[in-house]
């Protein structure tokens, strides 16, 4: 009889063992109002895939709803105050607002030529939206679905972004080598500052107070003084400086060098360039963590993500995904990074997994979603429902 007591206790104990193991990897409880999305825009389908990334208590990542937009949708931005996506669509020149809540287009804006990208001020009134086949900025009253300036700046402008402060939008004129600084309060340039060749994307330290430029045909990136709206210095980089990503905490700034198949870190404080690493063949995005320990950097040229940790400055994995990854994104939680596959036409999803005896890769493809034709960018939205949905 004891044996079979001792016996019967040891499977116990193995169940819980097992459990422990297998167990599903729960989330806090959002509520039933919760909702968390993500927005892919399908260049060559006139679409945007909505996927579920809602716990329940894991997300199910399927498409929810496919929305129709305008021709060529190149860039989707989500507005922090309101419960709402902006998509850009390049070729029919203008702006498709998204009601988040019910997944369907709410507005169109007319904007100038050729748009690509448009980013949203911190308060979520205002739009800034770079024209680049007309030469100006067209600036958006989000609340009435209106343009109120259209603002002349440099030759083939390639992207407008606001500062944290809201108080200068930041352009990068691809065509006048020049990038110009908006008074966002009198809706007028303030100053042209000459940089380095093609200037494109931007990136803006939290604080305001400098602007981060990567001139690909350079390969350098200009540091700009937003309160002097001066040059400070020209930083020689690798090949073909195509993306830009800021740290949450200021202290660098991560450059993906496409051609050279690097990354180089910029110490944003002293303005020099402290290292460079091999990541793998052309980087074309970056992103980076909330606690500013690590760096997914997509490889276009090897179908796969590098996860580069930025403390111990090395990569310490590389997981495979689909045909020429670019926009990257973090479910809210950043259990979850999104990988649109641009030539597979699908959103690669890599979980951040604690290692344990069974499983020792911290991060693994977990599953593939099919979206449209060319997805090139994502944006994720997470927001509790209103009482008349």
């Amino acid at each position: 009889m004891r044996k079979l007591l001792l016996l019967l206790l040891l499977v116990i104990v193995a169940g819980g063992v097992g459990w422990w193991y297998f167990r599903p990897r729960s989330l806090p409880d959002y509520g039933p109002l919760y909702r968390e999305y993500a927005y892919v825009t399908n260049g060559k389908s006139n679409t945007v895939s909505v996927i579920d990334l809602t716990p329940r208590p894991l997300p199910r990542f399927n498409v929810v709803k496919t929305i129709n937009v305008g021709s060529n949708p190149t860039g989707v931005t989500a507005n922090g105050k309101k419960n709402e996506i902006y998509v850009v669509n390049t070729d029919s020149n203008n702006i498709s607002v998204i009601d988040a809540e019910g997944n369907q287009v709410v507005s169109t804006i007319g904007v100038h030529g050729r748009p690509f990208f448009i980013d949203v001020s911190r308060d979520g009134r205002r739009g800034y939206v770079a024209n680049s086949g007309s030469a100006n900025v067209s600036v958006i009253d989000l609340e009435r679905r209106t343009v109120i300036a259209t603002i002349g700046v440099g030759g083939e402008p390639g992207l407008a972004r606001v500062s944290p402060d809201g108080q200068t939008v930041v352009v990068s004129n691809r065509a006048s080598n020049t990038v110009s600084l908006i008074d966002s309060a009198q809706f007028a340039v303030r100053a042209t500052i000459p940089v380095c060749q093609e200037p494109e994307d931007v990136a803006i330290l939290p604080d305001s107070s400098k602007a981060f430029v990567a001139c690909g045909v350079s390969g350098q990136v200009a540091v700009l003084d937003l309160k002097a709206s001066k040059l400070l210095v020209l930083l020689d980089v690798g090949r073909t400086p195509v993306s830009l990503a800021v740290k949450p905490d200021g202290g660098e700034v991560a450059v993906c060098n496409f051609d050279s198949d690097s990354i180089s870190m910029i110490e944003a404080t002293t303005n020099e360039v402290g290292s460079s690493y091999l990541v793998g063949t052309h980087p074309s995005r970056a992103i980076v963590t909330s606690d500013n320990s690590r760096l997914y950097v997509s490889n276009f040229g090897s179908n796969a993500i590098a996860v580069y940790d930025i403390e111990d400055g090395k990569v310490i994995a590389s997981v495979p995904v689909g045909n020429r990854p670019d926009a990257l994104a973090l479910s809210v939680n950043e259990n979850y990074l999104l990988v649109a596959d641009s030539a597979a036409g699908d959103v690669a999803v890599i979980e951040k997994r604690k290692p344990t005896k069974l499983e020792r890769a911290e991060y693994a493809l977990f599953t593939v979603v099919q979206v449209g034709l060319q997805p090139n960018n994502i944006a994720v939205k997470a927001f509790r429902l209103t009482n008349n949905h």
